[in-house]
This record gives C-alpha cells, structure tokens and sequence, in this order.
C-alpha cells in the first residue's frame, strides 16, 4: 500500500491548475443515463472515484470512451443493459447511489444497493427516497437494496427538505428532469456544484430555475440531448493548496480557481493575516515570514464555511498564535483527523461538535494515517510545515479527490514523494 512521504520546513513558490471539481464531476456523469445521446464531459478530473463510477456506468450498459489520463470523457447510454447497481460496487463510493434518480426516471425502475456507513458519519439516503416517493415512485427496501418503479413515469412534485441537503436536492433535481408537470424544491442546498449540474441539464433540454439559490424549480420534459459541457474547477481543491501555502509560506498562485465559490474560505485566510490577492480565475495566496493568527470558523452549507476545507484549517491552525474553536455542523463524526494531528505535536481538545486547537510553534514529523478524503489531506498540509519526515499511509483515500497532489505540490518546492509500503 503507498504512502506519502514529506519532508517539511520548505516554503511554496509558483503555480498550481485547479482540477475539475470531483463533487460535480461524479453527478454530471449519472446525468448521461437521463439521455440516449451522447453526453461529453471536459475538464474531467483523473481520480479513483470518478474512475470507479464509469466502470459502474460501463456496467449498466454506458459505452465509455475515457483514455487513461485524458481530461475528456465520452459517455453514450443508447442502450441501458442493466438497471441493477449491486452492493460491491456501491459500497465503494457513495456517489454511486446517483445512478438511482436518473434510472428512475428514463428506464421506470432501478434496484440499487444502499450505500452502507461512512467514515465521517450516518449521511442517509431517506431524503432521497422521500423525493421519489413524493414523485409517485414506490420503493421497497429489501436486504439491503432500494428497489424503485415508476412504471408510469414519475410526476412532479412540491418538495421541502427538512434541511438543504447537497446529495438529496442533486438527486432530485435529476430525476425531475423527465417528471411530467413541475417538480419544486425548496430549503434546496445552494453549493455551486447543484448549480452547475443545473446548467449541464439546461444544456442538455431540460427547464431548471433558482439553482444556487433555496428554492429550485424543474419543469419536466419528455426527452434529453446530448452535447458537451466543461466540469467546473474544484474549490475545494483550490482551498486545499490555498492552506498548503498559507501553513508553510510562499507566493502560490491558484490557477483556474472558481473565486466566486471560495468568499468565506477567503475571509478567513486573510483574518488569519494571510494575503490573498483575487484576480481573473486566480487566487495568490502569499506569506512571507509573518506569524498566523488563530481564526474561529463553523461550518455550513454554502456560502458557510464548507465542511470539506474544515480538517485542512484544522492543521493550518496548528501553529497559529491564540487559540481557535472549529465547530463542525454539519457531520457528527468528522474530526478523526485531530488524534492524528496530535501526533505531529498539535494541541487539539475535542468536545463534541467543537475542535479546540491551541497553535504551537512548532510541529514535529511522525508517521500518522489518513482516515477519510478531506482528513489525509489535512495530514499533508501538517507534515509540509513539521520539522522532520512525515509518513501519511493510507492515502487511496486521497487518490480520491485530488488529482497529481505531489505534482503539484512539488513544483512549487515542496518536498513529497510516493513510496509503496514495500520500499518504506
């Protein structure tokens, strides 16, 4: 198994291209099911779990025409041979669950496995099936499957969520493209993501309004087009580096960076005393030499402080001057990464929801191991700042959601190299 091995004490110089943002990639590929045309997606991101859910969409039938490290993916589902999404593929990502929605409501039926636990907490799918339900789907939960029928084809509805879930509202909002009449959603989330998933729809045909805001409105057609749509970049990756370079100081421009999505994760940065210079689809993230300050931050939906840049700010706290409260609302199990950090010397006190970290003027290099996609990362961005060597094992779980990490961190000075557990 690789590991990731980093010598740290070294500033970051020089610029780094934003992938495409995996959290969107992962539903615009589902979206190809809704059509009989083929859907082409670029600036596609080269990572296990999009990899992993077009062997799922090749296993329904999809033709998949996406050349190992090409930035371009052709997806044609002319043909849908199988509506049966099986656990052994599910249980691996839970973005899988997706397929459901769109089978839904092109084929009438789907039997999909439920996606099981998750590292970083419950994360259930009853707010997805309440959808269809409200729909006209009937779904019965056996052994472990959902299996869903809409014979007649699913009819729109007026749908509030009980809280603006991300994976629910996306999920909805597919199937309710080829619903007859108008599908409502309200209490929506806003992420950016729902918003361009909207867009590569309308693209598509369908009549999608209000995405990005709490209140969606999907009038149904009877059919999709194909085309060609661009994923948007990832801004989560983008406050990922944009930490990196805070946590061990440089100049480090972001290139491609979606600056819209990025406001609250900006804010902090500069109330930690970090410059941050917004430009054309770029961010400059320098500091040179000045101490960071510590900076209270709660997480919330967007345009919140985003859960997913919650460990990464826990480990660039690490050695700010004061203390900081990190207070996670919006998953009950999502500072595992803490115990871990506290190997390398950080002052972390957890008590419930709240992370109470007390920065240090130094932290020292050990061998830790990721927990979860967000939680390794923020490992990384630990060791770069450590004095010593820093072994993170465990890092399928970054091949995940970041794509060419030491790459990228590399040529900007780091010091990060891959090793197989066998050669380490």
């Amino acid at each position: 198994m690789d590991k990731l091995l980093i010598t740290g004490g070294k500033t970051l110089s020089g610029t780094i291209d934003i992938s495409g943002a995996k959290n969107s990639a992962l539903k615009l590929m589902a979206a190809c099911l809704l059509t009989a045309e083929p859907l082409q997606l670029t600036n596609m991101p080269n990572l296990a779990d999009t990899r992993f859910l077009s062997q799922l969409l090749s296993s329904l039938g999809v033709e998949v025409y996406w050349p190992k490290g090409a930035s371009e993916a052709h997806f044609n589902a002319a043909q849908i041979s199988s509506t049966i999404a099986p656990y052994d593929q599910v249980r691996k990502m839970r973005a899988s669950f997706n397929v459901l929605g769109p089978l839904l409501a092109r084929i009438g039926h789907a039997t999909v496995s439920l996606p099981g636990g998750c590292a970083i907490g419950a994360r259930p799918v009853d707010l997805h099936l309440k959808a269809f339900e409200a729909m006209g789907a009937d779904i019965v939960i056996e052994e472990g499957y959902v299996k869903a029928a809409a014979i007649r084809g699913l009819e729109g509805a007026h749908i509030v969520f009980p809280f603006p879930s991300v994976g629910a509202t996306e999920h909805a909002m597919l199937a309710a493209t080829l619903a007859k009449g108008e599908t409502v959603l309200e209490n929506g989330a806003r992420e950016p993501e729902i918003a361009d998933l909207a867009n590569c729809l309308n693209m598509m045909g369908a009549k999608i309004t209000g995405a990005g805001t709490d209140k969606i409105r999907i009038e149904g057609v009877t059919g999709l087009k194909g085309g060609t749509y661009p994923v948007m970049a990832d801004r989560i990756e983008a406050g990922t580096y944009a930490m990196a370079a805070a946590a061990a100081g440089g100049d480090v421009t972001l290139q491609g960076a979606p600056v819209q999505a990025l406001g609250a994760m900006v804010d902090a940065l500069r109330q930690a005393g970090v410059n941050v210079d917004i430009g054309e689809g770029t961010l400059r993230i320098r500091r040179n030499g000045t101490a960071l300050k510590a900076v209270n931050v709660d997480t919330r939906p967007h345009p919140g402080f985003p859960t997913d840049l919650q460990a990464q700010f826990m480990a660039l706290m690490a050695t700010a001057d004061g203390t900081s409260v990190i207070r996670e609302n919006i998953f009950e199990n999502r500072f595992m990464h803490a115990p871990e950090l506290t190997r390398l010397g950080a002052s972390i006190a957890v008590r419930g929801q709240e992370a109470v970290v007390t920065g240090v003027a130094q932290l020292k290099g050990a061998p830790v191991m990721a927990t979860d996609l967000r939680a390794s990362v923020s490992l990384v961005i630990a060791g770069l700042v450590a004095d010593g060597e820093t072994e993170v094992s465990r890092i399928y779980h970054l091949d995940r959601g970041f794509e060419r990490l030491e790459e990228k961190l590399t040529g900007c000075g780091a010091d990060v190299r891959r090793t197989g557990a066998e050669d380490g």
